[in-house]
């Protein structure tokens, strides 16, 4: 993708790490789009990204999602248009957590148990 593809104010979908968002444009980089946060469409995995499905490493990492508004720089290849209304963020957050810890709940493995603690802290945290 090109800097023509997108411009400030576009909606898109960003994929960054290992969660989805959906959010808008507010800045053009060389090799990224600054795009703030509006909703999420899938949470980040837990644990190490250079080590995924493993629980037998240095530390596994709490991962949260980006927060309402919170602007993030996002690889050029990582973004999509969005058509549609952007959903509510806290009820995005929550079906995203629901949909991941439904996913953890399917396998019980080590990795699995491991990210449904995760999850289940972050909840507290996000929906206090």
């Amino acid at each position: 993708m090109t800097d023509q593809d997108f411009k400030i104010g576009d909606r898109v979908t960003a994929i960054y790490k290992t969660g989805k968002y959906i959010g808008e444009i507010t800045g053009i980089r060389p090799q990224a789009y600054l795009v703030k946060v509006m909703a999420v469409s899938k949470h980040p995995m837990q644990g190490d990204l250079h080590n995924p499905k493993q629980t037998d490493v240095a530390m596994f990492h709490q991962r949260r999602s980006l927060a309402y508004r919170e602007q993030t720089n996002v690889s050029m290849n990582m973004v999509r248009h969005y058509e549609g209304e952007i959903p509510d963020y806290t009820e995005s957050l929550k079906e995203a957590v629901k949909a991941m810890k439904n996913k953890l709940l399917e396998d019980k493995t080590e990795w699995n148990q491991k990210s449904l603690e995760m999850l289940e802290d972050l909840e507290g945290d996000y929906f206090k």
